[in-house]
């Protein structure tokens, strides 16, 4: 008769499975304790540059567009959270006399003369009714691009030849010191609405005898459109120093916040001021 042997089954205890699971909570507990503050410095790090990020792209999209504002048209209200500027669409210089060819076009201050031969390249634009023509902007009552355009400012341009140039309306009666000139097409604002965290970009609207100080007030300009520049805004203040100086600084100071971190920047633009 043949024999069967019969090995023993070894496996773990109830104790020795709880004692595992004990061990293995343990060490999960000490790891998650030394991980946690790297992953969570790294997390900081990470929105701390997604700030900056933004903070910084709004900061050199202002000064960007400052960069090429037309002389004395910055405008800052009183806050500090407003923004308005007059972007320069091309810019040169007027013929003042007829040169030895006697055949130039020089543009006369005498109140009639509305065509002039421009000195350089051509301009390059085409004639566009929307545009403005600038001589002399000092920023001042009676020689302010945002008064009525009787004052340095006239509409309608139109190119005659790619070295002659025609504005509508009449003509001037100040020249500039440097004979330049400048043609616009209109103004441009900045405005932080700090309740909601969104700084905008308004465009589209008429020249305003007076700078806008209000969201309410910029909304409510006929044609006006506005598009968003930067969302958790937390701080915003414009600043704008040297007004009826060749050379004025604008100051950017833009914060951001999120999830109780925050980023503050500041930039400072050199705005030409010489007409």
């Amino acid at each position: 008769m043949k024999a069967f042997s019969c090995s023993k089954q070894q496996g773990f205890t109830l104790v020795e499975a709880i004692m595992v699971i004990v061990i293995t909570g343990i060490i999960a507990t000490a790891a998650a304790v030394f991980i946690r503050d790297p992953v969570n410095a790294y997390v900081d790090t990470v929105r701390r540059a997604a700030l900056a990020d933004i903070a910084d792209t709004a900061a050199r999209r202002v000064a960007r567009e400052l960069s090429s504002a037309l002389p004395n048209s910055v405008r800052v209200d009183s806050t500090g959270n407003f923004l308005e500027f007059v972007p320069i669409v091309a810019a040169g210089r007027y013929r003042t006399d007829v040169g030895s060819s006697s055949s130039g076009n020089p543009l006369l201050f005498n109140g009639s003369d509305t065509s002039f031969d421009v000195l350089g390249p051509p301009i390059p634009i085409s004639s566009d009714p929307s545009l403005s023509f600038v001589i002399f902007n000092q920023g001042i009552p009676g020689a302010d691009v945002y008064e009525n355009s009787s004052s340095v400012r006239r509409l309608g341009i139109t190119v005659n030849t790619p070295n002659e140039l025609s504005f509508s309306g009449s003509g001037f009666s100040t020249p500039s010191p440097g004979s330049r000139f400048q043609i616009v097409r209109g103004p441009v604002s900045y405005a932080c609405d700090l309740s909601s965290g969104m700084l905008w970009r308004y465009t589209g609207y008429d020249f305003q005898p007076t700078r806008p100080s209000s969201l309410s007030g910029l909304d409510g300009l006929s044609n006006v459109s506005r598009a968003l520049l930067a969302s958790r805004l937390s701080g915003c203040k414009f600043t704008y120093e040297g007004a009826l100086q060749s050379k004025a600084l604008v100051s950017i100071q833009l914060s951001f916040t999120r999830s109780g971190e925050s980023v503050r920047l500041q930039q400072q633009v050199s705005v030409d001021n010489v007409p």
